[in-house]
């Protein structure tokens, strides 16, 4: 039976350039960037839920995963997008296809994913790129059935990536992380979750511009 979803693979040039493009096009656009919050390091995969508004997103989870977690990188792409710029693909990403007989293939191919401790697996949640303007945070299921379908332990941790020029002709990066210690994964508990992270960040971005 063929695969309904474009699976990860990891090149072993063109992966290994994504990793030093992600941390060279980070520090080449963005000064400072600063990492906030401490994660515990645990012995288990990681399942990185991220606000999406930027084509950056992806590099910026790639420069966290270096810094901090080391781990093979994964990362959920719409299949359209995936199909378009096919390189992803070759650097961990794998498809999505909503509303489809295949969104229930990817889900299971996640959680896969999420049963070796070698791997870090980003998911935006909330299922589509967002206007950075947008202080609504609303999740789609994808999260929640990931983590229901589990059956062994996961570390969940919510990347927030915040921008601002203040009085610089380059942006600053502050990429605030925090993990999820609840044990109830439903979408709304989730969505709530993250969305007080989330206001959070924007109210310590706001009080440092002072």
């Amino acid at each position: 039976m063929n695969n309904l979803i474009l699976k990860a693979k990891h090149n072993i040039i063109i992966y290994p350039f994504f990793k030093f493009y992600s941390v060279w096009k980070t520090k080449l656009n963005f000064n400072p960037v600063e990492i906030r919050g401490k994660i515990l390091q645990k012995d288990l995969p990681v399942l990185l839920l991220s606000n999406h508004s930027t084509w950056f997103d992806g590099f910026w989870a790639e420069y966290i995963n270096q810094k901090i977690f080391s781990r093979k990188f994964h990362f959920m792409m719409l299949e359209s997008q995936l199909r378009r710029y096919w390189f992803f693909n070759y650097c961990g990403g794998f498809s999505v296809r909503k509303n489809s007989r295949s969104l229930l293939e990817t889900i299971g191919y996640t959680a896969e994913l999420l049963t070796d401790p070698g791997n870090i697996v980003l998911v935006f949640p909330q299922g589509e790129i967002q206007s950075i303007h947008n202080q609504t945070i609303r999740f789609e299921r994808g999260a929640e059935l990931i983590l229901k379908k589990l059956q062994n332990q996961v570390q969940v941790v919510f990347l927030v990536s915040l921008t601002d020029f203040y009085s610089s002709e380059k942006p600053c990066l502050n990429l605030y992380l925090q993990e999820y210690n609840g044990d109830n994964y439903t979408t709304k508990t989730l969505e709530s979750a993250f969305a007080g992270f989330y206001n959070q960040c924007i109210g310590q971005q706001i009080q440092e511009a002072k």
